[in-house]
């Protein structure tokens, strides 16, 4: 008998179905499918990410030890090895970067109030990329070195929600500035960059797009000084000055003013400068936006220690796009959750409370807060009663 649902179909429920299927639609997911369909490849790559798998044999073979279950956590066919690593091949990884999306918009829903360490009316954004390493001789379309083989996660992050609003993967050779292209700013946004995003006529689109840029400048910068601001030195700032590009290359590509700021960070004893096209907030603001880029580092950091995006369940690219992509759902999906349910626990505790309570018959919110949660609709039983009492 099945008395409830387990926990991880519990966790499916928070997907919107509907968007699944027109996603799948899109990119002709179900085409010459017959069995195996798109939705069960999604669930046993969830499967194997919420309960830290490390092969795709080690998740089939969880799987199969519960045969009993499977029907009841969503799955309408058999779940075989040879199966799923031919999903992995050939179902387009694109309908999984799209339902992706479709949960970012929901999480950006949920957590758009979400309190922020500088308190301004825009957008703030952090964009930065990550690598990660591969063997060459397993990986060898994933061309970076001579030696060598690596893919890049390139993230946008907004840094009030820490939910990513645009990701895009790429071979380890593509330039990280080449990913501005990719972005449609904002207007009003501000956008944070490190400085090896620092191509002038790329940023001269930002500010084109009504959309600010804080990124730092290199020590070759050549400029015109045109104005020095007052500044308050207690508070750091050592200089504030509106300048003007003179480089023959980099006048042309930014032919308005930009703002520099010279900064020295009492905590580390660093001086930074950095350029901007805001010339609204304070100086000291402006150091603190770029001292919050460093929570995209943070994320890069959990996703890798916590996802399974490390190691992959097949070797070709489409495999390892569709593998990060399911990743990244998880990743929102879990953070879906959290805000639902309102739950106080990181996402760290959350994904490894699910880890070793996936198929049990539990209550979700008493899984993952020990309370005892009362079924106020319990199941009939099979068995009619003989005798009314």
């Amino acid at each position: 008998m099945n008395h409830g649902k387990t926990i991880f179909a519990q966790v499916m429920e928070y997907l919107p179905m509907h968007e699944f299927h027109r996603c799948v639609e899109r990119h002709h997911g179900s085409y010459k499918v017959q069995q195996f369909s798109c939705y069960d490849h999604f669930l046993c790559m969830v499967f194997a990410q919420l309960t830290y798998r490390e092969s795709l044999r080690d998740t089939v073979t969880c799987l199969q030890a519960h045969q009993s279950k499977l029907y009841h956590m969503g799955f309408r066919s058999r779940v075989v090895r040879s199966t799923v690593s031919y999903a992995n091949n050939t179902r387009p990884w694109q309908l999984y970067a799209d339902f992706t999306h479709v949960l970012i918009q929901q999480a950006q829903e949920l957590y758009r109030d979400e309190p922020f360490a500088v308190e301004l009316s825009n957008t703030v954004y952090a964009f930065d990329s990550t690598t990660i390493d591969l063997c060459l001789s397993v990986f060898p379309w994933a061309t970076f070195r001579t030696h060598k083989a690596a893919i890049k996660l390139h993230t946008l992050l907004n840094l009030q929600t820490h939910i990513p609003s645009f990701l895009s993967i790429s071979k380890g050779n593509v330039h990280d500035v080449r990913m501005l292209d990719n972005l449609r700013p904002e207007s009003g946004a501000i956008y944070i960059l490190d400085k090896a995003y620092i191509d002038f006529a790329r940023l001269y689109h930002f500010t084109q797009a009504f959309a600010f840029f804080v990124t730092r400048a290199k020590s070759n910068l050549r400029f015109h000084r045109l104005y020095s601001h007052a500044v308050e030195k207690s508070q750091g700032t050592l200089c504030d000055q509106t300048i003007r590009l003179v480089g023959v290359k980099s006048h042309l590509q930014y032919p308005d003013k930009l703002r520099r700021i010279t900064f020295f960070d009492t905590d580390t004893e660093r001086m930074f400068i950095f350029l901007t096209n805001n010339f609204l907030l304070p100086a000291p603001t402006i150091a603190q936006l770029y001292n919050c880029r460093w929570q995209i580092e943070l994320f890069f950091r959990w996703i890798k220690q916590h996802l399974r995006i490390k190691s992959f369940y097949g070797t070709t690219e489409n495999a390892v796009r569709t593998q990060i992509w399911i990743a990244i759902s998880v990743y929102v999906l879990v953070a879906i959750i959290k805000k639902r349910l309102s739950l106080e626990l990181s996402l760290y505790t959350i994904l490894q409370i699910l880890s070793i309570s996936a198929l049990e018959k539990t209550p979700i919110l008493q899984a993952l807060t020990g309370m005892d949660v009362q079924n106020n609709h319990p199941l009939p039983a099979n068995q009619l009663n003989l005798f009314h009492l």
